[in-house]
């Protein structure tokens, strides 16, 4: 058991880390930046640690100040909450290199699911469900609709390094291919600082649900149900619902048991969620993993 970890992140989770550490007999460490100087993760943590600006960018995203700030107080481990640096392999990785444990997965976990189109190859691989699609690079609009013709359209034009809704578009013909590679394509660049798009079917009418998972360090994965969160607006999701009024016992059993063979693949150790995107007739396909907490995490904990 750890005596001190820092929770590398801000807001609600880390209030929510440093209460359940409370409970449990360890002592936290808090960091914020000049934006954040009174907030209340800041008042609830044992100690605190300023860490820079106001921007992200030169406080919460820099590596080192989390580092150093763990070695200016001892903290044993790191907690990174949601956003920021939870999913970033570097991250993970020099906190392993100056013998700092991770409170999450492990470097290779998360770069072998941090790709989309990484970890439709490894789910595929796993003998997961996949959307019909081509998963290699795609280079243009012209080979984006040579790909779409082929599987048939409608079709959902991807960011490889996507999420949040940005650098997805529906198309629904040849010229809505066009008209959206390069919008999705330019869209990934400023967002993720990665272009790279692919292509797959869109499931019409589909339902969002996702699969709550948890690994230990031994080999061992298990799921815990459902959350549903097929009520979005801008590929944001609004409303969670568990369980989902979608899935019968079969269809849940299937659902936890193709997450659990992914996470077993990518040997994942610690709590993570694996989408899937479903048809109204129970049909369900993988989408994506995601190798942190998630926002609505807690609806998870309460059912």
């Amino acid at each position: 058991m750890f005596t001190k970890i820092l929770i590398a992140n801000r807001g609600e989770i880390a209030c929510r880390v440093i209460k359940t550490a409370r409970r449990m007999g360890i002592k936290t460490v808090a960091v914020f930046s000049d934006a954040d100087r009174d907030a209340l993760h800041v008042e609830m943590a044992d100690e605190a640690v300023h860490i820079g600006p106001p921007a992200a960018s030169e406080s919460y995203l820099v590596i080192d100040r989390i580092i150093a700030a763990c070695k200016a107080t001892g903290a044993e481990a790191v907690h990174p909450g949601y956003g920021f640096l939870s999913e970033r392999e570097a991250f993970a990785q020099a906190l392993k290199d100056n013998g700092i444990t991770f409170i999450g997965p492990n470097p290779h976990a998360i770069a072998a699911m941090g790709d989309k189109i990484e970890s439709k190859k490894a789910a595929a691989a796993a003998g997961v469900s996949t959307v019909p699609g081509y998963l290699g690079v795609i280079h243009d609009a012209q080979h984006a609709m040579k790909i779409a013709e082929e599987i048939g359209y409608p079709v959902m034009l991807k960011a490889s390094a996507g999420g949040g809704g940005k650098g997805m578009r529906i198309a629904w013909s040849a010229s809505e291919v066009q008209e959206g590679f390069d919008r999705s394509k330019s869209e990934a660049k400023s967002s993720f600082g990665d272009d790279r798009m692919f292509v797959e079917k869109f499931i019409v009418n589909p339902r969002h649900i996702e699969i709550q998972v948890l690994g230990d360090k031994h080999g061992n994965v298990i799921y815990l149900g459902e959350r549903e969160c097929s009520v979005q607006r801008r590929n944001q999701k609004v409303i969670e619902e568990a369980p989902s009024p979608l899935l019968d016992a079969a269809t849940r059993r299937l659902m936890g048991e193709q997450a659990v063979a992914l996470a077993k693949a990518v040997n994942y150790d610690s709590a993570g969620t694996v989408e899937f995107v479903a048809g109204q007739d129970r049909s369900f396909f993988f989408l994506e993993m995601n190798t942190r907490l998630q926002v609505e995490h807690p609806v998870t904990e309460m059912t």
